[in-house]
């Protein structure tokens, strides 16, 4: 994803350092972040990890600063298109919140701490679409104070880097750069030093007379900056002249906080610092604004898990107990010194990974964004097996991507489509309703077999191409996906259908023939993939279902299955086909199954063949599902079939297959598979046909053999289709240039 973080600054702190973190880490995931703020010492970090800053005076709540932040943050949001803006801290939520009302980008926001919600404050601030709340008791904050639902609520942690924080770091370096003697025992704390954070770092340099007194040549070393630094430097400089010695140095803002950590041999603070010194190896005592815990120890680790180790809900800080748990911890015997430092590192690895903080928020952006959207157009609800096949193999695929994108099916059975497949249909002849999904819509698939082409009618042809035209119209991705195209006679349809690919977002053919066609309708794009139809990417069928489908049918032995369809052939065209199943069945001794593959139009037929027939055969009448229709099929020994998806069942199935041509693609499906054709339907030579499936009956495990291979590799070529679906819904760019009209 591209992720935009918009903070106040990036200066000392628990909520920089977790956005410094959470960014570095995302991006070593894969993710594009953009970092939006005031600037401060870790921008070099932030630059360093991959990410890009753009500053933005969030940091200040006077109207003029806030204007021009709201100015760039427009600017910036409409150019980057990122697809979650993520605010940390109440200003850039406030200013995210207003740009949201009008540009409608996802917001999700981060709590690291509980504010003040009376005044005007408090009814300003923005938890956008999605919280993140970095500790349980902040969401109950959130839940108990500004009524924000639980399940818009997710709760991460303080992440750690466990490598750059880490018992092997060394404190020497800052030591020697800060004039505190190697062998000196020292306290370090890192806070930033404002008035709702600076109260230990306070407490440290009133107690450092009395600290000192119990452990001679004691060090207080204090890292951060903020409105109180001065404050702090001059109390500092006082206790320093009283004790004769620099007993509290204060480092100003820093950004090797490890090295800090490591310089002390105890550290003092609360938060992601506390966390930060844990993973060094370092006793705590824990201290802050919100309360104290003291030195902690496992009686202690419910509590902190709870509050984030911030202290809440903990009794304040009293200076008398925090100078005693310094003067124990800084006194413990070597032993009981590593048993503290050893369990500070356990409950960092344990319970603070920066993976699991980052898989967190990725976890809200993805529940933050809306669900894609995509519509369906095909030759859908008619119960055509084959164009069923290629809606179930779609709407598997869409859902492999991701299970909350929602699918709407233009169908001629809505109620029937929604039901099989679990999805949204309405009626495909409804233009009210199919311009009302396609504004809502993120992509509109034009789906599987022969839908650009006019030689079953201009009627169906001008339908198709209304569909896809007004996608495009809405400014919409569109895909023509695994079609075949043609034939296109009309000169107007063919230029019609030469803007319409031209316009789309992806293409892909199910055969070369379709590309050839459309190279001579003078399309030029260079993107267009030849792949192969959806139904070989199918999952294969159960054959526990086939066989008990069998044992209902009353097939006892082996069989061959056959499909016919409509057709206005020469006279007794069916009276021949009946003729050549009878021949097969005498010669072969096997039983025959038709199988019509869209009911309503071949069904009639089929009955009427098998009444034409000498000897019994079964038809499969009844409501199928394509894969058990694929499953009956690939049980029999082969396939006569005048209809393509049969062939290409066969084809999934390493079934041999005989086909009847009746339209040419029937005849390139044949080519494609290496099977033979019986020739133009309208010629049947019964003779030759009885010849030919036992030829191949003959030599069937042989045939099966190469079958599989081929079948193997279109299956390969069929998932070329689905990662054209993945590439659609996922890749965040616009539409390309090159599907401008030339």
């Amino acid at each position: 994803m591209k992720i935009l973080m918009a903070a106040m600054g990036l200066d000392i702190g628990g909520a920089e350092t977790h956005i410094v973190e959470l960014t570095r880490e995302l991006a070593r995931q894969g993710h594009e972040v953009i970092v939006a703020s005031n600037g401060g010492v870790y921008v070099p970090e932030i630059e360093s990890a991959g990410a890009r800053h753009i500053e933005v005076p969030m940091n200040r709540r006077r109207p003029g600063p806030m204007l021009r932040s709201l100015r760039l943050l427009k600017k910036i949001i409409k150019t980057e298109k990122p697809d979650v803006v993520h605010a940390h801290a109440r200003i850039p939520a406030f200013l995210c919140g207003i740009l949201k009302r009008s540009m409608g980008f996802t917001l999700v926001t981060t709590a690291h701490w509980v504010f003040d919600a009376r005044g005007v404050v408090g009814r300003l601030t923005n938890w956008g679409d999605m919280t993140v709340a970095v500790s349980e008791d902040i969401r109950e904050y959130l839940v108990d104070t500004y009524g924000i639902p639980r399940d818009r609520i997710i709760v991460t942690i303080n992440g750690i880097d466990t490598d750059k924080f880490s018992p092997e770091i060394s404190g020497d370096r800052v030591r020697r750069e800060l004039g505190i003697p190697l062998g000196a025992v020292v306290v370090s704390h890192v806070s930033r030093l404002d008035e709702s954070r600076a109260m230990a770092a306070s407490a440290l340099i009133e107690i450092a007379p009395k600290l000192a007194d119990r452990v001679p040549g004691v060090v207080i070393l204090i890292a951060g900056g903020g409105d109180r630094e001065q404050e702090l430097s001059v109390r500092a400089a006082e206790a320093n002249l009283k004790l004769g010695y620099k007993c509290v140095v204060l480092a100003g803002p820093r950004t090797d906080v490890n090295e800090i950590c490591a310089a002390g041999d105890v550290f003092v603070g609360v938060s992601r610092a506390a966390l930060e010194a844990m993973a060094v190896g370092r006793p705590v005592v824990v201290a802050g604004n919100e309360g104290y815990m003291g030195l902690f120890d496992r009686d202690k680790l419910d509590t902190g898990i709870e509050g984030n180790f911030c202290c809440r809900g903990c009794p304040e800080l009293e200076r008398r107990a925090l100078l005693d748990d310094l003067t124990n911890a800084l006194t413990l015997d070597s032993d009981e010194c590593e048993r503290l430092s050893l369990l500070g590192r356990q409950v960092i690895m344990e319970n603070y990974s920066v993976r699991r903080m980052a898989d967190d928020t990725v976890a809200a952006y993805r529940a933050a964004i809306p669900p894609k959207r995509v519509v369906l157009s095909g030759y859908y609800g008619f119960n055509n097996a084959g164009d069923e096949a290629i809606l179930e193999s779609i709407c598997r695929t869409v859902r492999h991507i991701d299970r909350r994108i929602e699918v709407t099916v233009l169908s001629r059975n809505p109620k029937g489509t929604a039901e099989r497949y679990g999805c949204r249909a309405i009626p495909r002849f409804s233009p009210v309703s199919i311009t009302r999904e396609i504004k809502k819509c993120d992509l509109l698939v034009s789906g599987g077999g022969s839908l650009l082409q006019d030689s079953t009618s201009n009627r169906s042809f001008r339908y198709y191409a209304w569909v896809l035209g007004r996608a495009q119209k809405a400014g919409k991705r569109t895909c023509v996906y695994a079609n075949g195209i043609g034939p296109v006679s009309r000169p107007g349809n063919r230029e019609l259908t030469r803007r319409l690919v031209e316009r789309c977002d992806g293409v892909s053919l199910r055969d070369a023939d379709s590309l050839r066609e459309l190279r001579e309708m003078g399309v030029t794009r260079e993107d267009i993939e030849v792949t192969a139809d959806p139904v070989f990417a199918m999952d294969m069928p159960d054959p526990e279902k086939v066989r008990q489908i069998l044992r209902r049918l009353g097939v006892r032995g082996d069989y061959i299955t056959v499909s016919v369809r409509p057709y206005k052939g020469e006279p007794g065209y069916f009276e021949k086909f009946a003729g050549v199943l009878d021949g097969i069945a005498e010669s072969e001794g096997v039983e025959v199954v038709l199988i019509p593959m869209q009911p309503k139009r071949d069904g009639p037929i089929s009955w009427t063949v098998r009444d034409l027939m000498r000897h019994s055969a079964h038809v499969l009448s009844g409501d199928y599902t394509p894969d058990e229709l694929m499953g009956v099929i690939g049980g029999s020994r082969m396939v006569l079939s005048m209809r393509l998806h049969a062939l290409i069942f066969a084809g999934r199935t390493a079934t041999p297959a005989l086909g009847f041509a009746y339209d040419p693609k029937v005849e390139s499906c044949l080519a494609m598979l290496h099977q033979p054709s019986a020739g133009d339907s309208g010629h049947i030579d019964e003779r030759a046909c009885v010849a030919a499936a036992g030829v191949i009956l003959r030599r069937r495990e042989e045939i099966v053999e190469r079958l599989a291979v081929t079948r193997d590799g279109l299956a390969a070529e069929a998932m070329k289709n689905n990662e054209m679906l993945r590439r659609l819904l996922t890749d965040r760019s616009g539409k390309d240039d090159k599907n401008e009209l030339n």
